[in-house]
Formats: structure tokens, C-alpha cells, sequence
């Protein structure tokens, strides 16, 4: 007996070849035996991954570079005695805490997502005798028996099989029921055409068989898919790197200065140490943007609530800005781009060529030849297509809520849909008459026929089957005339076309019978039937796919399909939905033999990719992360999760989507509908241009805040704004001017603009420079509203106030500024805003004259009421500010723009 659980050839070797080497007997193993090999392989299930506890898990949460300088700007304000301000800082830290305490662990729950799709129960042979036994316990050698309904308990090597067929779409991506067989395949033979095997974890859709265990637990199909997933490297989203290394940095450079400050303030300038300490924290509480990474978490969870009125759940703050940045999307094919429904695309009589147009199973569409649509009554071949389709088939056809659906197999119940198109008779077509006899489908013989008697007596029969099958079976075909002799040649090369064309073909039949109503003899049938034509069936794609392909395109994503099925499939369907490039299709053979860097050069020009293993998708994502493209990766399979874990953008279809697939992605489409992606895209890149927006807005103010308050220490005057004005200042604009930011619209041709590449800054050059021109405008403009205060002789506090009003008023001009950082901000759309900005923007007003005018306030925060002149004037330098640095702006993009045409 073989001593490795795992048998990856069983697939080749002959049944009794399968059952020497996994040391069984058609009768089962004995009870003995069993014991013995679970004490060698261990019991049939997923090993669990070990867990942190869950306060390691919470006080993980807190190692971030953001949240240190969150956690120095509470202290700050505990030492100034703000505890309002304290207390809304560690608020905002707990709850970012909360948040990645809650959402962590994906990987584990995706595993045990997996685990549960083991079968709990399983019919063995042991002992010579039928035993229930429980799926843990199962061990290479045994003979376990499936029928219709069962979820397959480990892989089995096939050693019988009546009319069986298993759904793999979890595993391989397939999207129809594969037939299965005890014949061994070929060694090399990739997952999906393995038919001699059952995989565990998978769905028996009809027949019955038994087989022989060749792997359990870890070693099955499904298992290795959960080592992978164990083995799979999370990447973190490009703003979270990013905004690590900007806080990271941004912390060092205001450590330094303060140090530097304080040293110049004490040995050069002779201060005393307390007096300048102080002044110090104020210019600490000026750098810092203690507000920011709370806006930017109340601007991601702004994106949630948009991306989920647009069908797309998000797992994960940070993967909306990351959905917004992908250069590629690989998706699955069935069920993702088409609609994982079968539907008769196209007919072959001997007189022509008919294609059928519907939706889904729905029993209504035209039907045409050329570019014209037809009737069964003018075309009567089409009655006979219909009625073979409608009567040789066990499906049920049935009217939902919203759709229709069907019950039994999805190529029958195509054909049924198909029937109800000709005949209008909805969902149950030719209902009249009754079967009196029927030999099932079986891979054996690779065909199903009734034995139909009509309401007048007379008999027919209708045999559906395999092209290569029926066409040898028929001794004439239908035609125009009546009969012909068959053309098996030109037949074939019909099937060809339409295989080509990524249809499943099958063929009908017909042959009157006797109106006794013999029963059905499979020797009757050879040489004696009458092809009446082929049918073409296809998963069709979404309509609304192709026009979100076509987006993604327009937007500079690239789009690559990574499906299971077979290359000829794949590549219809590539071109229906219009990628880019559909001449070359590479299949998980070609993938198995190229090394990671001509795979990774092949990635990038190959958009179809067929007959694909997990491994594969994950080979493939790495391959274009790796030419530093950021990867959305769609899928709802099993088969999907090691890539949906691995990619920047893991996407999950939430309705038909296993849950395994659900629990490795970031994101889950609530409607199983690749336009929702383009429309997450669309939100995505909002979200990010509006956390851009809040930078660019944030850093002015605390820049000219702290140099305002460095020249002031370097030259020896009083502070123009203090450091408790400093604090009022960055609590009411922080929680009102920088939170509008998050609530803005989409700017004009947002999915017009190139993806940014997956290593691009944060900021480009260009709004660099404007953050800098702002921080000295706003330098200028406070320092400058101070000195001319103090020049009319008023009093400090009536300086300082005027000071303070005008960094608010600033800001609130600097607010109108950003919210187009790529077109005009001096337009009427633009000046009138957003509902958000103007509540944001009066709320902020009255805070200001509250505490300018308010005595209680004023006493407070040490203010002075200001004269309406000079009110008029802080308001003018708002006004000519927003004129020059949008001058700036207009000037630089111009200067792109005729770049970019030259």
C-alpha cells in the first residue's frame, strides 16, 4: 500500500491500478485497517490555523506611526489641560482601534469558511457491508458511494459511474456540470478534465457512483487551496504605506524643530526654559495635524456608505482608496463577466444557421437568420428543435420574484427556456401527451432519449446527445425537402464553428415509433434515428459587463479574464465583452511551464487566460503585482480565494460567491455584477482625491500656524496667535471644513484620468508646490493682518484675534480652492458647492463670532471684539488669496496641457 495520503496520479491509473495503490478492495476495508490508517494519515479535515488572544489582537491595532503622533498630539493637549480636545483624540484612536480589531483575521475565517464545506456525513463500504460513518474519519483506501445531492467527502478515484455529473465551479471555475467517468486520463491533465475524479468539497448534480478514497484533509484539492491561503502574503493598501512614511516623517521633522527651537530659545536667545517650553508645545500643537487621521477615517467610512449604495460591501477602510488605484482587474469569468446561466446562443439545421437572442432563462427572445428575425411557423424545423429540446429533458422552468430560475441541470434548462421562445407556451412547453419510457444520460453512452406519446396516440422518440455520438447514430437528417442522407462531414465541421464561437454543442434527434409503444431499446436506436440539428449553448456575459469593460479601458484598467473553462470558451467570451486582447488565450499548461519572469512578461500582454488552477490565479496576480501594477482580483469560488487574498483589491461575489471567497476578499458585490466594480472604481478614486483634498487643505493651515510662530520666536514678538487659539482653531475647522472635503463628488472625467502607478507619491509635484505657496500665502496673510494690527496701536489681544479670524477665513477660502484640484475652482458650479460645505462653512462662522464677540468666550480664549472695517479687510485677504493661488493653479495647468500636446 502506498504510505503518502496524497496520490496526484490516481487520475491515470486504471481502476484496479487505483485500488492497489491505495491498498483498498472493491468490498471496503476492514475496521482494523481503518484504524490504522487514521493513526498514520490523521483525520479528514482542515487543521486549524493557531490564533493571537484577542487582547494581543486589540493592542496590536495601536502600532501605527499614525497613531503615535495621535496618541503626542492627546498628550499635548492633556498638558495644556484641553481635555475636551483629549478626550475627542483618544476617541478617534479607540475606534480605529476597534475597527482593525473587528476586521482582522480574514485568513483564518476564509479557512474555516473552507473547513465547513466538508461533508459531515458519508456512505462507506467497509467490512463488506454499507456504513454512515462521519467525513473526519474517512482514510485513503476507503470506497465511499455518492449519489445526487452529496457533497463529495475527499477525493475519490472513480471505480463506478451511472449518468454522474459534479459541479466544480468552486474548484475549477466550470460552469456547467462535468460528466465523470471511471476511464483514466492523462497524467498531465488539468484539474477540470480530471474526469475519472471526484474532488472534495464539491457538488454531485446527478447519478451515482463509488470511489475510492485517494486524499483526505490537507492533501485533497480544496486542501491545498487552504495552504495556499495560509502561505498567502496580505499586502498592505498604498495609502497605508504611504501615510505611514508621511506621518513617520512629518513626526521627525517636528521632533527636530521643536528641538532646535528650544535650543536657540535657551542658549542663544537667553529665555528662560519654562516660558519657551511652552511656547514650543504651541508650535508642536500648530505642526501637528492632530485632526488628520481622523478625517481621513471619517472619509473612508464616507466611501462605505457610497460604495455600498453602489452594490459593493467593503471589508476593509483602506481597500476603497486601493479599489480606486488598480491598473489591472482579473476576473473570473463564470458568474462574474457572464451570468453563470446557460442560454441556447445559436441553431444548425441543414438549410441554415439560426442565432437566438434572450435573457437568461427566460422562455422569450427572437430568433434569426442573418439580421432576420424568423417564426416557427414559416421555418418548421424550428418546431421540431423545440419539441426535442422541451421533451427530452427533466429540468423544471419556473417564474421567480425578480427572474426565472430552474431546477435540475442548466444546460436542460436552457433548452427548455429555448423551447418556451418557439412554441410561447412560457414554461412548460408541448405540456400535452405523455413519456412512457426514457434512457437517462449516461457518460457510458453520452446521450438521453424519451419515448413520448402524443395526445392523439401516435409515438416519437428524442434522443439529445454528444455531436460526435448522435451524428453517427442518425441515418438521415431533416431538411427543406423533408429527408436527406446525412453528411457526417459537413456535420462535424459544423461543430467545429460553433465550438469555436465558445458554445457547448449538442445534437437532437427524432424517430417516429410505433404506436404500441415499445419500450426504449438502445439497439433500436443506432442507424435509425433522423438529426433534425445541433445546438450552440453559452453562459452568456452580462450586457452590463461589456459596457463596464468598456469603461475600465477609458479609465486606463486593463482587464484580464482568469477563468477555468477551456480556451475556446474563453476566448469567445473575451471578445464579446471586448478586451483588449483576445488572439492569444494562455492556458495553465502554458503557465506550469514558464518561470516567474517569462510568466510575468506574458501576464502583461495576454488578457484571456483558460483551463486555470488556484495556483495559477495566484502565479498570475504576483506576476503583475511584480511589475508594480496595483491588482484587483474578482472571484466567488473557492478556487479564487488564495488570489483574492493576495491581490491589493480582492473582490467577492456576494450572491452566488462561496464563503470562502467572501471571507479572502476585501470587498463583496452585493449584486454578483462586474458594473458594480466600475462604479466602486469611480467611488474609489473619489475617495482618494478627496483624502487628497484634505491633505492639501490640512497642511497650509498648520504650516503657516507654526511658522507664523517660529518668525515670531526668532525675532522676539509676542505669539500672534496662542496656543489655546491654536487649539479652538484646529477643532473647529478640523471637525467642519475637513470633513465637507469628505463628503465631495466625483470631479468631471474622474474615470477619464490614467490609474496612478502603484509606487506614485501621495502628492505629485504639482500639489507640493501648492501646499507650499498656501503655507507661506497663509504665513503672509496672518503674519501680515498681525503686523498691521500692531502698527494701528491696538492691543495684543485685539492683534492676536484678528490674527486668528484671519487663518479661519483663510482656511475657509483655501476650502473652495481644493475642492478642484484638477479644473477650475472660480466657476459658479464650483463657488456654489455642496450643501455639506456652506452647513460646514456657517457653522464655522458662528463659532468665530462667538468667540470674538461673546464675553464668556472671549474671557475664555483671551479674544477681543474686532471693528467692522477690519473685518471687511480679513475677509479681503481671504478673497485675494483665493485669486492668486488659483492663478497658480490655472497657470500650471495650462502649461500640462500644452505639454501634453506637444
Amino acid at each position: 500500500m502506498a504510505t503518502d495520503p496524497q496520490l496526484p496520479e490516481t487520475h491515470a491509473l486504471t481502476v484496479q491500478d487505483a485500488l492497489t495503490a491505495t491498498g483498498a478492495s472493491p468490498d471496503g476495508l476492514a475496521s482494523d485497517e481503518v484504524r490504522r490508517r487514521l493513526a498514520t494519515y490523521g483525520p479528514n479535515r482542515l487543521p486549524e490555523p493557531p490564533k493571537r488572544s484577542a487582547l494581543l489582537r486589540f493592542v496590536s491595532q495601536f502600532h501605527n506611526v499614525l497613531i503615535y503622533v495621535l496618541l503626542g498630539s492627546a498628550v499635548v493637549t492633556a498638558a495644556l489641560a484641553h481635555w475636551i480636545d483629549t478626550g475627542v483624540i483618544l476617541a478617534v484612536v479607540i475606534v480605529n482601534a476597534l475597527i482593525g480589531y473587528i476586521q482582522e483575521g480574514r485568513a483564518e475565517e476564509a479557512m474555516a469558511a473552507i473547513r465547513g464545506m466538508l461533508a459531515p456525513h458519508s456512505a462507506v463500504l467497509r467490512d463488506g457491508a454499507r456504513q454512515s460513518v462521519d467525513a473526519d474519519d474517512l482514510v485513503p483506501g476507503d470506497i465511499v458511494l455518492v449519489e445526487a445531492g452529496d457533497r463529495v467527502p475527499a477525493d475519490l478515484r472513480l471505480i463506478e459511474a451511472r449518468g454522474l455529473k459534479a459541479e466544480e465551479a468552486i474548484l475549477t471555475g466550470e460552469s456547467v456540470p462535468v460528466e465523470k467517468s471511471s476511464g483514466p486520463v492523462a497524467a498531465d491533465a488539468a484539474l477540470g478534465d480530471r474526469t475519472s475524479m471526484l474532488f472534495s468539497g464539491t457538488l454531485v448534480a446527478a447519478g451515482t457512483a463509488r470511489g475510492v478514497v485517494a486524499a483526505t484533509g490537507v492533501h485533497t484539492q480544496i486542501g491545498h487551496i487552504s495552504g495556499m491561503l495560509a502561505e498567502v502574503e496580505t499586502l498592505t493598501t498604498p495609502l497605508v504605506r504611504q501615510m505611514d512614511v508621511f506621518a513617520r516623517w512629518l513626526s521627525i521633522f517636528i521632533l527636530l524643530l521643536a528641538a532646535l527651537l528650544l535650543a536657540y530659545g535657551y542658549f542663544v536667545d537667553h529665555r528662560g526654559f519654562a516660558e519657551f517650553f511652552m511656547a514650543v508645545v504651541g508650535l508642536s500643537v500648530a505642526a501637528i495635524p492632530e485632526g488628520l487621521p481622523a478625517v481621513l477615517t471619517i472619509t473612508l467610512a464616507v466611501g462605505v456608505q457610497a460604495m455600498a449604495r453602489r452594490n459593493a460591501i467593503v471589508r476593509r477602510l483602506p481597500a476603497i482608496e486601493t479599489l480606486g488605484s488598480v491598473s489591472v482587474i482579473c476576473s473570473d469569468k463564470t458568474g462574474t463577466l457572464t451570468r453563470n446561466e446557460m442560454m441556447v446562443a445559436a441553431l444548425a439545421s441543414s438549410d441554415a444557421i439560426y442565432t437566438v437572442d434572450g435573457d437568461g432563462y427566460s422562455p422569450e427572445g427572437v430568433i434569426q437568420v442573418g439580421h432576420e428575425t424568423v417564426d416557427a411557423a414559416s421555418h418548421p424545423i424550428l418546431a421540431e428543435f423545440a419539441r426535442a429540446a422541451a421533451l427530452c429533458n427533466d429540468a423544471v422552468l419556473a417564474q421567480g420574484e425578480t427572474d426565472w430560475r430552474i431546477e435540475g441541470d442548466p444546460m436542460e434548462g436552457a433548452l427548455m427556456a429555448f423551447a418556451g421562445k418557439v412554441s410561447g407556451e412560457g414554461a412548460r412547453p408541448f405540456a400535452g401527451g405523455r413519456r412512457l419510457d426514457a434512457i437517462p444520460f449516461d457518460a457510458a453512452h453520452r446521450y438521453m432519449a424519451v419515448l413520448h406519446e402524443e395526445t392523439d396516440g401516435s409515438a416519437t422518440i428524442y434522443v439529445k446527445g454528444a455531436p460526435e455520438v448522435l451524428i453517427a447514430m442518425c441515418a438521415d437528417q431533416l431538411c427543406a425537402a423533408g429527408t436527406a442522407p446525412i453528411d457526417p462531414s459537413a456535420w462535424h465541421e459544423t461543430v467545429e464553428r460553433l465550438a469555436e464561437n465558445g458554445q457547448r454543442v449538442l445534437a437532437l434527434a427524432v424517430r417516429r415509433a410505433a404506436p404500441d409503444g415499445e419500450a426504449l431499446d438502445p439497439g433500436h436506436l443506432a442507424h435509425h434515428l433522423t438529426l433534425i440539428g445541433l445546438v450552440g449553448l453559452i453562459d452568456p456575459p452580462r450586457p452590463e459587463a461589456i459596457a463596464a469593460v468598456a469603461e475600465c479601458h477609458a479609465a486606463g484598467i486593463r482587464v484580464k479574464m482568469i477563468t477555468g473553462d477551456h480556451s475556446a470558451t474563453a476566448r469567445a467570451i473575451g471578445a464579446m465583452i471586448g478586451l483588449t486582447n483576445t488572439d492569444s488565450v494562455l492556458t495553465g499548461a502554458d503557465i506550469e511551464v514558464m518561470n516567474d519572469a517569462e510568466l510575468s512578461e506574458a501576464a502583461l500582454v495576454t488578457d484571456v487566460f483558460a483551463r486555470t488552477s488556484p495556483a495559477h490565479k495566484l502565479r498570475l496576480v504576483t506576476a503583475l503585482q511584480a511589475r508594480g501594477l496595483t491588482v484587483a482580483m474578482t472571484g466567488d469560488g473557492v478556487n479564487d480565494a488564495p488570489a483574492l487574498k493576495r491581490a491589493d483589491a480582492g473582490i467577492a461575489m456576494g450572491q452566488k460567491g462561496s464563503e470562502a471567497a467572501k471571507e479572502a476578499a476585501e470587498l463583496v458585490l452585493a449584486d454578483d455584477n462586474f458594473a458594480s466594480i466600475v462604479a466602486a472604481v469611480r467611488e474609489g478614486r473619489t475617495v482618494y482625491d478627496n483624502i487628497k483634498k484634505v491633505i492639501i487643505w490640512t497642511l497650509p493651515t498648520n504650516a503657516g500656524e507654526a511658522m507664523t510662530i517660529v518668525i515670531a520666536l526668532f525675532i522676539g514678538m509676542s505669539l500672534p496667535i496662542t496656543a489655546v487659539q491654536i487649539l479652538w482653531v484646529n477643532l473647529i475647522t478640523g471637525v467642519t471644513l475637513g470633513v465637507a472635503l469628505a463628503f465631495e463628488p466625483s470631479e468631471p472625467n474622474t474615470m477619464r484620468r490614467p490609474p496612478r502607478a502603484r509606487h506614485a507619491p501621495l502628492l505629485d509635484g504639482g500639489q507640493i508646490w501648492s501646499i507650499a505657496l498656501a503655507s507661506a500665502f497663509f504665513l503672509c496673510g496672518v503674519f501680515g493682518i498681525y503686523v498691521y494690527a500692531l502698527g494701528q496701536g491696538y492691543p495684543l489681544a485685539l492683534a492676536q484675534t484678528m490674527a486668528m479670524n484671519t487663518l479661519v477665513v483663510l482656511e475657509i477660502f483655501h476650502l473652495f480652492f481644493v475642492r478642484n484640484i484638477y479644473g477650475a475652482s472660480l466657476r459658479w458650479d464650483a463657488a456654489r458647492g455642496t450643501k455639506v460645505v456652506w452647513l460646514c462653512v456657517v457653522v464655522v462662522t458662528l463659532g468665530q463670532f462667538l468667540i470674538t464677540y461673546l464675553p464668556p468666550m472671549q474671557t475664555l480664549f483671551g479674544t477681543t471684539a474686532v471693528p467692522f472695517f477690519d473685518g471687511v479687510l480679513i475677509v479681503a485677504v481671504g478673497a485675494v488669496y483665493l485669486a492668486l493661488i488659483e492663478t497658480d493653479k490655472q497657470m500650471r495647468l495650462a502649461f500640462r496641457r500644452s505639454v501634453e500636446a506637444v
